[in-house]
């Protein structure tokens, strides 16, 4: 078996093994074998670990996977489509958009009198979680719109930068008119969470992340012309205005999707396609978007297990998680292919 091979299996086993570990391990430790029977829908388990178990653990370990997945299939397409390594899924905007819905809510929040959005609690969520679509997705029919008519990637990647500038400096004014109490929810909100899709959001975030991401798989072949430069792929036939589009397109609606329900997750984006370059040593886009959504889904169930570890009071912030544990971990895998002569990633 090549190397390649043994890579993408034990990319593909570590996510039951983590999900597993994601289910026992936290401030409650639960047996595996009790995990399991509670799944295998035994009755006879203990109550109070079954409520933890169904009702908190397993749906943040589904979101950590739909989430971890999306956000690193659409990185890697961004790295592709605009041809850079620090292009990630927040590059055009569409993170700092969510952000403005979100604030947009806050302020109405607190214009209705200090705190009354959170005193619905799951209807609250809803609404955050819908503010947060509204603005991801409406920046991501512009760039989708802009890429129609723009000719350069260059000219692209500048525009969606602005508009994500243009989106945080109206966040930040709008901060300045929310209660303490509401600014301080949109700041936690900021820092990203599995813990926020509660209920049936559960289902419908994993069902639109599979679909998504598995439609996001069929884009393998434009993407690997694309790496051989827009004139030699138009050349072999490929359109690539319409390829780039529907790139854009497949990116935003996965980020758009992942900030709506878990807020801005950063990192994974950036760092699991390098990650997957260095581990796989190949460019080509039918090995790298499985590897990337293994890889990613794995790395948030790590990142979402070490957040909530025993002897914490609480969980520790997602995006604090991630940097601090995927940073080394791609750094390592950068400088072991450099040493190895492995080319540029």
């Amino acid at each position: 078996m090549r190397q390649r091979d043994v890579t993408l299996f034990l990319l593909a086993a570590s996510i039951p093994l983590l999900g597993m570990l994601n289910l026992a391990v936290g401030s409650v430790g639960i047996p595996w074998s009790a995990v399991w029977r509670i799944l295998m829908g035994d009755e006879g388990t203990d109550e109070v670990w079954r409520n933890i178990v169904l009702g908190t653990r397993l749906p943040q370990t589904l979101t950590a996977v739909a989430c971890g997945a999306s956000l690193s299939v659409a990185g890697l397409e961004m790295q592709t489509v605009f041809r850079n390594p620090l292009a990630g899924p927040s590059v055009l905007g569409i993170s700092s958009a969510a952000s403005l819905g979100v604030a947009f809510v806050v302020l109405l929040s607190g214009a209705l009198g200090g705190g009354f959005l959170w005193r619905f609690g799951v209807l609250g969520n809803a609404a955050l979680t819908l503010a947060a679509a509204v603005g991801a997705l409406a920046v991501m029919g512009l760039m989708v719109f802009l890429s129609r008519r723009v000719e350069g990637n260059a000219t692209l990647l500048v525009a969606g930068v602005l508009i994500g500038y243009i989106a945080t400096a109206v966040t930040g004014v709008l901060k300045s008119f929310a209660s303490e109490e509401n600014l301080h929810s949109f700041v936690v909100w900021g820092l990203g969470s599995f813990s926020r899709v509660t209920g049936g959001q559960v289902g419908v975030f994993v069902g639109l992340s599979g679909v998504f991401v598995a439609a996001s798989l069929l884009l393998a072949k434009p993407l690997n012309l694309l790496l051989l430069g827009e004139r030699y792929a138009a050349n072999l036939g490929l359109n690539v205005r319409r390829a780039r589009m529907w790139c854009i397109g497949s990116a935003g609606v996965l980020t758009a999707v992942a900030t709506a329900y878990c807020g801005p997750v950063m990192f994974l984006g950036l760092a699991v396609p390098h990650i997957c370059r260095g581990l796989l040593g190949t460019e080509d886009h039918r090995v790298l978007l499985p590897a990337s959504l293994g890889c990613g889904a794995s790395m948030a169930l790590l990142c979402n297990l070490l957040a909530r570890l025993p002897g914490f009071e609480g969980t520790l912030p997602v995006n604090s998680v991630t940097a601090l544990t995927g940073a080394p971990v791609a750094l390592w895998v950068l400088l072991r292919r450099k040493k190895g002569g492995g080319g540029n990633v």
